[in-house]
């Protein structure tokens, strides 16, 4: 399990280079269930794998010029709002039991699972579904409330679960801004970067971290970025989304069965 979990570190960083997103649909099932880690602790360990491997895959593409910095701002700052809100308020006061009457149990970290599968669910079918830049108005002004409203909700959900958002934040660059899709795939990586780290951070003085083992795992994501960037030099990105959405679609119903069913079984 420990193998298949290192492997799927280097996935990981891979899908992050070519489609400027999807780290922590993988990260956070691989630490959960490969390497038994309980949810919240996944969450904050995926939030510094998913970090720091968009940082240095946004490196290569600020030297490509694919970096808009002005609109990272625009999304970043909402984000981080709601990422200490999502890390300091939300998970703190969360119950151990959601749910336990009625024959049925919930815990938290159950919980948590089940969102993030339904997030997944999301993003899959936002992955499968590919960004027609046809049916973008030339003419419509740029809506930036909400491109903001949009960095603040992809900071909840990045503080909440442990994702980076990068589903969210491409879509949203190409379709409110109008950004070209490989500069749209380098700012999701920066503002991933900005806003994973500033939630793991903010999640230090509730977490015990295994730091050999964490360093370790994001060394081989790093490794796996750098080979994703340069494949995105020769293969767009968005013509792999509908392949990994597939991938995402499947892990997300898989994860709300056992969730749901199965553990209510067992």
């Amino acid at each position: 399990m420990n193998i298949a979990g290192y492997f799927f570190a280097i996935v990981i960083g891979l899908v992050m280079g070519l489609i400027g997103g999807g780290g922590s649909i993988l990260s956070v099932p691989v630490f959960a269930y490969l390497f038994q880690i309980d949810a919240v602790t996944a969450t904050t360990l995926s939030l510094f794998v998913v970090g720091v491997t968009s940082a240095v895959g946004s490196v290569g593409y600020i030297r490509q010029g694919h970096v808009n910095f002005r609109t990272a701002l625009l999304f970043g700052l909402p984000s981080v709002a709601g990422i200490l809100f999502s890390r300091r308020v939300v998970l703190p006061h969360l119950p151990p039991y959601i749910i336990n009457r009625w024959g049925i149990t919930i815990t938290k970290e159950m919980f948590i699972l089940v969102l993030f599968a339904v997030l997944m669910l999301i993003s899959a079918f936002k992955m499968i579904k590919r960004i027609d830049r046809q049916r973008i108005p030339k003419s419509e002004e740029i809506n930036y409330t909400l491109l903001i409203s949009q960095g603040l909700l992809v900071g909840i959900i990045t503080g909440f679960i442990g994702a980076g958002g990068g589903f969210l934040i491409v879509p949203a660059l190409v379709m409110l801004l109008r950004v070209p899709m490989k500069q749209a795939v380098g700012t999701s990586l920066f503002i991933i970067a900005f806003n994973s780290n500033v939630g793991f951070v903010s999640s230090l003085d509730r977490t015990v971290i295994d730091w050999p083992f964490l360093l370790s795992f994001t060394g081989l994501s790093v490794f796996g970025i750098l080979i994703g960037v340069k494949i995105a030099k020769k293969i767009a990105g968005r013509k792999l989304r509908p392949i990994f959405g597939w991938l995402v679609l499947v892990m997300g119903i898989w994860i709300i069965i056992n969730e749901l069913l199965i553990k209510q079984i067992s």
